[in-house]
């Protein structure tokens, strides 16, 4: 099965914007980078491409050997849906969208079935951090808030074999301190990341 792996990355620099309390923004660039090294590495042996809209990020994704699919102005639907239409029109029959966020991803290869689409929700069941389907399913991205109950009723709105997976790894996504701290993820005085990310 010929696989394409969507990961939309918003500019590091306005990363984690709900860490911006109580880490600086340097710190929380580096950790987006990190995270998002990490989802490219779990993205192998698919092809991986970085969706987005900003030329530091487009840069760093030349440097992790992933394409680059440019959707300036579209938002994260709008360029999800975008980068979906073209790695269908490369021939790739089936996307993976992964968020870039995701410190234990370490693989997708078990959530990707021909002709299914499959969705993994966040730990809360509220967002959907990885979905697998047919290239040809016609599924608009609805990310944002409540997203796997919005990708899940629509997925049986349109009579395709439908499957969840909870899968710890993939659940876990960074958002808060909280989330770092249920990870062990932290920042050293030196200012380096260190715990699930390494």
């Amino acid at each position: 099965m010929e696989a394409a792996v969507l990961v939309p990355i918003k500019a590091f620099r306005n990363a984690k914007g709900r860490l911006a309390p109580t880490v600086a923004p340097e710190a929380r660039a580096d950790l987006a980078r990190m995270m998002a090294h990490r989802v490219l590495l779990a993205a192998r042996p698919f092809t991986p491409f970085v969706v987005c809209d900003d030329d530091e990020v487009a840069g760093w994704a030349g440097e992790q050997d992933a394409e680059v699919l440019w959707t300036p102005g579209l938002g994260l639907n709008g360029a999800i849906d975008h980068a979906s239409n073209v790695v269908a029109g490369k021939g790739f029959d089936h996307v993976v969208i992964a968020h870039g966020d995701l410190p234990l991803a370490t693989t997708f290869e078990h959530v990707i079935t021909g002709g299914v689409v499959t969705l993994v929700p966040d730990h809360r069941l509220d967002g959907t951090n990885v979905q697998t389907r047919p290239a040809s399913a016609p599924l608009p991205a609805a990310y944002g808030a409540g997203s796997f109950r919005h990708h899940l009723t629509m997925a049986l709105s349109v009579g395709v074999r439908v499957r969840v997976v909870t899968d710890p790894r993939l659940a876990r996504d960074v958002d808060t301190i909280d989330d770092l701290e249920t990870l062990g993820i932290r920042l050293t005085a030196d200012g380096i990341w260190t715990g699930a990310i390494r």
